[in-house]
């Protein structure tokens, strides 16, 4: 069994512009005499790998304690893509990730400098997917990421968002990206990891 670690370092990782940025402070400390180490942070829920659940875009839509979780934990199938990801790729991937493993196909990881393009989610948002991920800290164009957004959450498909693949080749791995259980919010950061279970 190999395991990649597909997760940002929390306080080291790329901020959606405009989101603040993570920060730690040490609270207690062995090295100045305390009886522990213990630290404090401040961040958003958005910030490094994250899930976005649909109340992000969806006013009264579930909140990340209220989305099932196998929607993060699963088979999943990894997909290399440069530049704007159209319909016809999306219908391309769906049909490549059906016909090594139909269970694969609920949850899409798409690796490279990729942008989901409006059309592309409503495809996969149409195919009744669970989850779509990828390496950008937003799915859809950056400044417009809205409508693709809104196809997505709108059906209930979470977004897996500021993923890193570069290490992981394209096929099919079990996913665990199970967010931090925040009552009420609106995303989560998590700790996301691929299992190959064929070595």
């Amino acid at each position: 069994m190999k395991i990649y670690d597909i997760s940002q370092e929390l306080f080291s990782c790329v901020v959606f512009p405009g989101d603040p940025t993570p920060k730690r402070e040490v609270l207690l400390s062995i090295a100045a005499g305390d009886r522990c180490n213990l630290t404090a942070l401040s961040l958003c829920a958005h910030n490094g790998t994250h899930i976005d659940a649909p109340c992000h875009f969806i006013d009264g839509g579930k909140t990340v304690d209220r989305v099932d979780l196998r929607k993060f934990i699963g088979p999943a199938f990894v997909k290399e893509h440069s530049g704007i990801l159209s319909a016809q790729g999306a219908r391309a991937i769906l049909a490549e990730a059906g016909a090594v493993s139909p269970e694969a196909a609920k949850r899409i990881l798409i690796k490279g400098k990729a942008t989901v393009s409006d059309e592309a989610a409503e495809v996969f948002a149409e195919a009744g997917i669970d989850l779509i991920g990828n390496e950008s800290q937003t799915v859809g164009p950056e400044d417009s990421p809205r409508n693709a957004h809104l196809a997505l959450l709108s059906r209930e498909v979470v977004l897996l968002e500021g993923i890193r693949l570069s290490h992981v080749p394209d096929g099919v791995y079990f996913l665990n990206a199970a967010p931090i259980n925040l009552g009420g919010a609106d995303g989560a950061p998590c700790r996301a990891v691929l299992i190959d279970l064929s070595r």
